[in-house]
C-alpha cells in the first residue's frame, strides 16, 4: 500500500520557521490533491493547507493564512509546507495526505484524502 513519507518536524521557538516535506514514493499512485492536516493533544484533526496537482489552486485554514505556504514539486512527487512566524498554538502532529480523486476544489475534509503519512511532531515553545 502506498504511504507518504514525511520529514522536517521538530522543536522551534515562537516566531521561528520550519519546513515540512512529504514524498510519495513510487510511480503508480496518481495524485490530484495534496493536503496538510494537524492534530493537537485532545483536539480533532484539522485542515491546514491544500494544493492541487497543477499548483494553481491552494487553500489555507484561516489560522495559518499569511504564515504558511504549501507548494509541490511534481518531478519529485513531493509536497512542502513552509511555516513561518510559528506560534505555540501551532504545536501539533502534522500529517500530509494525498487524494487520487479529482475534486472540484481543494478538499478540506480529511475523508476526501485516501493516502496518509505517519505524522511528524511540530513543537513551538513560547
Amino acid at each position: 500500500q502506498v504511504q507518504l513519507v514525511e520529514s522536517g518536524g521538530g522543536l522551534v521557538q515562537a516566531g521561528g520557521s520550519l519546513r515540512l516535506s512529504c514524498a510519495a514514493p513510487g510511480r503508480d499512485f496518481s495524485i490530484s490533491f495534496w493536503g496538510w492536516f494537524r492534530q493537537a493533544p485532545e483536539k480533532e484533526r484539522e485542515f491546514v493547507a491544500g494544493i492541487n496537482w497543477g499548483g494553481r489552486s491552494t487553500s489555507y485554514a484561516d489560522s495559518v493564512k499569511g504564515r504558511f505556504t504549501i507548494s509541490r514539486d511534481n518531478a519529485k512527487n513531493t509536497v512542502y509546507l513552509q511555516m513561518n512566524s510559528l506560534k505555540p498554538e501551532d504545536t501539533a502532529v502534522y500529517y500530509c495526505a494525498a487524494s487520487s480523486t479529482y475534486w472540484v476544489s481543494v478538499p478540506t475534509n480529511d475523508y476526501r484524502y485516501n493516502v496518509w503519512g505517519q505524522g511528524t511532531q511540530v513543537t513551538v515553545s513560547s
